[in-house]
Parts: C-alpha cells; sequence; structure tokens
C-alpha cells in the first residue's frame, strides 16, 4: 500500500450547470493539480434531465460536460488528473458512454477508465417504497408523498462520497455520477488519497467543507463577493478556487497564479454561510460538519488556511430531491420611460389586474414587481427617492394557476396595454409571454438501507 501524498490538490471547474465555459480548461493547464472536481446539479435540474430522458432514452444528462471533457482530456490524461462530476444526471451510463466516445475519437482508447455511480434514482421505485411503508413526507409542510405522486418527474437520493472514493480504487481516471452531494465531489477524492477511514468524522468534516467551500466555483475567489468588490482585480480573468489539502484535514484555498479575483477570508467567509442551516450541523450523508469550529487564517496572498473543522457521526437518513408537476406559470413585461414612469407602471399593473377581474379568471398567485423601483429591497427602496425622477420603470407581473387556461389568457391581456395603457411604454420585444409547467420541490428522508449505490467501470 502506498503512503498517503503530503498534499492533494482539487481544482473547481463549474459550480452549476451554464458556468463558465473556459474555468475547466484553465484549472487544468494553469498549474499543478490533482484532481478537477466539476458540479452541475441543483434541484431543478434533475427534473429537467428527468423529461429529456422520457423523450430520448439516450439523454438525461449535462450535454456541456462532454463538450468539456473533449477539450481537456488530452490534458488530464497526460498530466494524470482525475475528474469527479456529478454531470450524469438521470443517465451517469450515458454521459459515460459519450465521455468514452469522445476519449476514442482524441486517439485516448485503452488510455482512461471512467466510473460510473448510480443508484441515486428513486423514481422507478417509488410505488414499491411508499408500499413498504416509506411515507417521503415533505420535510417542510410532513405531507406525504402520497398526495403527489401521481405528478412526480423524479426522485433522487442524495448519495455521498464513498461510491466516488471505491471509483476511483477500482482505477477510475473520470468518475461520473448522479445525484452525488457537491461535497461528495470533493471528499470522495481526498478520503481516497489520505486513506481517510469512513467513520474518521473531523477529517470527513474538513473534507466536507473543502467540498462546500468550492463547490460554487469561482464564488469563493471573488466572483458575486460583496466585501470591497469593485477592488476585486482582473474579474474578466477570475481563478477558480483550488483545494490544497493535508492527511491531517486542514487545507489551503488558493488559485493558480497569474488570474483574477481574490481569496481571502472575507470572500471563503461568504461561500461558507451559503445555503447555510444550522451552522452546528451540517449535514452530508458522509457526516455532519461543525461549522462554528471552522477557523480561517490569512496565510498569504489569495491564500487562506482551514482548520481546526470538528465533525459528529453521520445519520441514518439520505436526503431525497423529489420533483413534481404543479401547474402553470407565465411571466410578462413592460418598460415605462420618464415622466412619471413608476407611477404609469402602477396604473398599468392596476389596468391589468382589473381586466383579468372582469374576465373571471382565477389565479393562484399574482405577483408584481417594479424594477428600478423596488424590485430589490421592496418597500425600503422608496425611502428618500424622488420617485417622480426615475428615469425609467420596468413592469413584471407573474401569475400562477394550477390549470393552463387562465395563464394563457393572462399572456394574451398585456399587449394590449401597449396602445391603450398608460403611455411611454416600451420593452415588450419578442412577442407575448408563453405559458411556462411550474416544476415544484418536495424534500424528504429515507432509510440509508432503502439505497444501495452502485460503481461501473466503463473502458474508453
Amino acid at each position: 500500500m502506498t503512503s498517503p501524498a503530503a498534499t492533494v490538490r482539487v481544482a473547481g471547474g463549474q459550480g452549476f450547470w451554464g458556468d463558465w465555459l473556459e474555468a475547466p480548461y484553465r484549472q487544468v493547464t494553469g498549474g499543478p493539480v490533482d484532481y478537477l472536481m466539476m458540479d452541475y446539479l441543483a434541484e431543478v435540474t434533475m427534473s429537467i434531465l428527468q423529461k429529456q430522458k422520457s423523450r430520448d432514452p439516450a439523454r438525461g444528462y449535462a450535454t456541456d460536460f462532454v463538450t468539456q471533457m473533449e477539450r481537456i482530456l488530452p490534458t488530464t490524461v497526460k498530466r494524470g488528473i482525475k475528474v469527479t462530476a456529478n454531470a450524469g444526471g438521470v443517465n451517469p451510463r450515458a454521459c459515460a458512454m459519450a465521455v468514452a466516445d469522445v476519449a476514442r475519437r482524441l486517439g485516448l482508447g485503452g488510455k482512461l477508465t471512467i466510473g460510473v455511480v448510480t443508484g441515486d434514482d428513486l423514481l422507478g421505485r417509488l410505488d414499491g417504497l411508499l408500499a413498504r411503508g416509506h411515507a417521503l413526507k415533505n420535510l417542510d409542510t410532513g405531507r406525504p408523498l402520497r398526495d403527489v405522486r401521481d405528478r412526480v418527474l423524479s426522485a433522487n437520493a442524495y448519495l455521498g462520497a464513498a461510491p466516488v472514493v471505491e471509483a476511483l480504487q477500482r482505477g477510475a481516471q473520470v468518475v461520473i455520477t448522479g445525484r452525488v452531494t457537491d461535497t461528495g465531489l470533493t471528499l470522495g477524492p481526498l478520503m481516497h488519497a489520505f486513506g481517510w477511514a469512513p467513520d474518521a468524522w473531523d477529517r470527513i468534516a474538513a473534507g466536507t467543507v473543502a467540498g462546500h467551500i468550492i463547490e460554487c466555483g469561482a464564488q469563493c475567489s471573488g466572483g458575486n463577493c460583496l466585501k470591497d468588490w469593485k477592488r476585486i482585480p482582473d474579474m474578466a480573468n477570475i481563478g477558480y478556487p483550488i483545494v490544497e489539502a493535508r492527511p491531517d484535514g486542514t487545507f489551503d484555498l488558493i488559485k493558480h497564479p497569474a488570474t483574477g479575483g481574490r481569496i481571502d477570508v472575507a470572500s471563503v467567509t461568504e461561500q461558507l454561510v451559503y445555503e447555510m442551516g444550522d451552522p452546528g450541523e451540517y449535514i452530508t450523508p458522509d457526516g455532519v460538519a461543525d461549522f462554528t469550529t471552522i477557523q480561517l487564517t490569512q496565510a498569504g496572498q489569495d491564500r487562506v488556511r482551514v482548520s481546526g473543522i470538528k465533525g459528529k457521526p453521520a445519520t441514518d437518513k439520505l436526503k431525497v430531491s423529489i420533483a413534481f408537476f404543479y401547474g402553470y406559470k407565465a411571466i410578462g413585461t413592460l418598460v415605462y420611460a420618464w415622466p412619471d414612469a413608476l407611477e404609469k407602471a402602477r396604473a398599468a399593473d392596476r389596468i391589468l389586474r382589473q381586466r383579468l377581474k372582469d374576465l373571471g379568471l382565477l389565479f393562484e398567485a399574482i405577483h408584481t414587481e417594479f424594477l428600478g423601483a423596488n424590485a430589490t429591497h421592496g418597500p425600503l427602496a422608496l425611502q428618500d427617492v424622488d420617485v417622480a425622477a426615475l428615469p425609467e420603470v420596468q413592469l413584471r407581473i407573474g401569475v400562477r394557476a394550477r390549470d393552463e387556461k387562465p395563464v394563457d389568457r393572462f399572456t394574451r391581456e398585456i399587449a394590449p396595454l401597449i396602445l391603450n395603457g398608460p403611455p411611454s411604454v416600451t420593452g415588450f420585444a419578442g412577442g407575448r409571454p408563453k405559458p411556462e409547467e411550474i416544476v415544484a420541490y418536495w424534500p424528504a428522508l429515507i432509510d440509508k438501507r432503502m439505497v444501495q449505490p452502485a460503481v461501473e467501470l466503463i473502458q474508453a
């Protein structure tokens, strides 16, 4: 057995499906890294991918990932950089086969082993689980899943790092998963590289925190950073984060030299509190991290040292992300110009609401925002403001209903305001809005014993 490495570098390459396309290439070419972690999945993403798969059994994964791999595979194979990504969505094997095809086209046939992690998709097992007494109650409302079972679009358990570790131990150079936690994509490589035991709770917590910090890409290295944001350098060339980890669970946050952005205690802290519940119990499938024990130290320019992290044993449950069809919505906009821009927009809102009422249309909700006046900060935005001087205001109004018919009629009532409503209106390019299906989120818990991850290896 080889001894653990002195340090391991895990680079964050994507923070969501749609993140900067240049980031993965820059991460693997800009300096030494051992792993590239790419996070693609959000709750609503799974339902979108499930719809794609229902229309085409060969789809259901983040196609951008395959394009990215075509660009970076020659480098990762040459330099021995391993890749972990949850880009497999609801069809990890199809994603892996697409990457294998790319590898062969690049002349890398026989040089690449791809690990495929499955077992998270529970959609086909829901009826059996419900029949066995697993109610999958909504964590927010307590309602049983049976209430919406006929409208469920996707159901995926959040797997942890264990199957990622298994794939790496079996020789995978690229690990493609379905709904593995964002943090597990970083924790897995660290557990594999350092030989951490699954019950080494402090180290598991440290790896979890490391994964949490880089899971949103450049959000921890100067992107979307509030503190002193005007002085963050060279944002057009922003450097994505890298975890430089040690076997004892301490690690540094760094980025490649000659890149923009900034890594300091403030930027890392802002990311740490992202999606934060109880800071003392950040629960993942792998363990529980106590964020109140995290110590941050500025250890140099664009280098933050993270230490002191304590962990607690994992729970006996997994979170399940369920998406279901809820109804329909539509959103329309009109822009009103000075003078009296806000007054005109408010008048248009009253007129439209009255017309919808007169038509007898029933909506669950009608929501109006006045962009340029109060959309971001609400009523507080208009304090001590000369409302009459506002140069322009965008009326943004949306409706929601269980049935499509009233929503469709709403979309036909906006355009007439251009000629028969308040004056000085623009911003209606693109035609009338169209009704959209609403995909709602249903969080639940399930006994870990009911979910069995599986790992398969595919040779390119």
